[in-house]
């Protein structure tokens, strides 16, 4: 991660001098702003990753811009500084949200030491919310196959450097899984990791997602601004609006954009690591994705194999997801035998490692005992959707033998637990995906007794 980038806001030019030179000394990048206008145009350039506020101005006194923004989504340390503040001041100030109060004249010491842990603490913060995102998913590809191993390597090694990573492979091949290993091993480690399923991004609102937007003096930040300091994960990004390639190519090509609607702009330092289900080669020579574009991402390739090509992971898989939901589900632990892991083992795994995963979770909430039966699996494995085998020949789902409504029922289930599970529970994404209205899409899911959550 590069330096913290630090914001002072102060109307006496020996402070501000003498703040610059300390904190550049320390290593911080440091932008200067001698009144609340200037504070507001740098803020806007480019986000800070701190504040040194003064509270007394002479255009605008320093509470007023903090609640501003505060109000505007300011997602960053604020100190604030005075030589005249009453004690009722410095309350409002940190009831407001403020991180801290330095009285002047200011101790150096001090001064440093208050930078530094606001600093650490919304590092741990962001380190946090992280952690909140990442539950959904094993910290680590799961497996010692030699393929798996030989692509962890990969990935460790590639994590040292900036370039940008494409990852090739099926849906449900643990792409996303392979992005947060990478990132969890490279320089942006304590940075943020914001994932973006690219094809649950609604067409029209897609620059203002990833670039954000300025509209009546209010300010929201994009992914892109979200991300800064550590890496952005583009899901599918083979289908990325066209105007949005555009935008994003110039992001890369400069480090910097323009929100929609600005017009000055905002530089970032991100790491891009994007995925595909497609050959983007054919897309690029059809013409839907940019060739520039392509060549930017694709700085390095890896190809993510399907589960059918080291299902000597399958044992492990199967014992790490029963662990799995056992610990945060709070589901019946339930053991799988010899028997059914050779069985599953040679299954073909249309759906990769995320179909185990579901199957997992299926036969832990439905199934009785502590085995977990063949005929109980041969019989869980029909209910999805129907598949070729070697002969030709379609098995038919076991819920094409119900009633309609019944059969409608079971899947629509699984058709919204497939989706759901693949934007990464957010229902938002889920909505703009298969063209339902949300509060539909609530109702739906309820009724059907579906988890989910919100991702924010």
């Amino acid at each position: 991660m590069g330096k913290a980038y630090v914001l002072v806001v102060d109307d006496e030019p020996d402070i501000r001098q003498l703040l610059q030179e300390i904190l550049s000394d320390e290593g911080y990048e440091v932008a200067v702003a001698e009144n609340g206008a200037t504070a507001r145009t740098l803020r806007e350039r480019r986000r800070p990753d701190l504040v040194l506020l003064d509270i007394w101005m002479p255009d605008e006194d320093g509470i007023s811009l903090l609640k501003d923004w505060l109000a505007d989504g300011l997602d960053c340390p604020v100190i604030m500084m005075s030589g005249h503040a009453t004690v009722e001041t410095a309350v409002e100030a940190t009831r407001l949200g403020a991180y801290d109060f330095l009285e002047k004249p200011l101790s150096l010491a001090k001064l440093l030491l208050t930078v530094e842990r606001s600093l650490e603490n919304a590092r741990l913060k962001q380190e946090n919310l992280g952690l909140k995102r990442r539950v959904e998913a094993p910290l680590e590809p799961v497996g010692r196959s030699a393929a798996i191993e030989r692509l962890k390597e990969q990935v460790k090694r590639l994590a040292q450097h900036s370039a940008s990573l494409l990852l090739l492979g099926e849906p449900g091949c643990g792409k996303e899984t392979l992005a947060r290993y990478l990132h969890a091993h490279s320089n942006q480690r304590s940075g943020p990791f914001v994932d973006v399923g690219v094809g649950g991004i609604a067409p029209e609102m897609s620059a203002v997602d990833f670039f954000g937007r300025e509209e009546g003096g209010k300010t929201t930040s994009g992914l892109l601004e979200q991300a800064h300091g550590g890496t952005l994960f583009l899901d599918e990004v083979a289908d990325m609006q066209e105007e949005t390639q555009v935008r994003l190519l110039s992001a890369l090509d400069s480090g910097s954009f323009m929100r929609v609607g600005g017009s000055t702009p905002v530089r970032v330092d991100v790491r891009f690591v994007a995925s595909t289900r497609k050959a983007l080669e054919d897309e690029v020579r059809s013409g839907s994705f940019r060739r520039e574009l392509y060549d930017q991402l694709s700085v390095v390739s890896l190809r993510v194999p399907p589960l059918r090509e080291h299902n000597e992971d399958v044992p492990e898989l199967l014992r790490f997801y029963v662990d799995w939901f056992v610990t945060r589900e709070k589901l019946p632990f339930r053991r799988f035998p010899v028997p059914v892991q050779n069985f599953l083992r040679h299954y073909p795994w249309y759906g990769n490692v995320r179909e185990l995963k579901n199957l997992v979770q299926r036969l832990l909430i439905l199934g009785s005992g502590e085995e977990v039966g063949l005929d109980e699996v041969k019989a869980a494995l029909g209910e999805q959707p129907a598949r070729r085998d070697g002969g030709g020949s379609q098995q038919a789902p076991d819920y094409y033998e119900l009633p309609l409504k019944d059969a409608r029922e079971r899947f629509e289930k699984d058709y919204l637990e497939y989706h759901l599970d693949k934007y990464g529970g957010s229902v938002a994404r889920l909505s703009q995906a298969i063209g339902l209205e949300r509060t539909h899409l609530y109702r739906k899911l309820n009724t059907l007794g579906i988890k989910f959550r919100e991702k924010k």
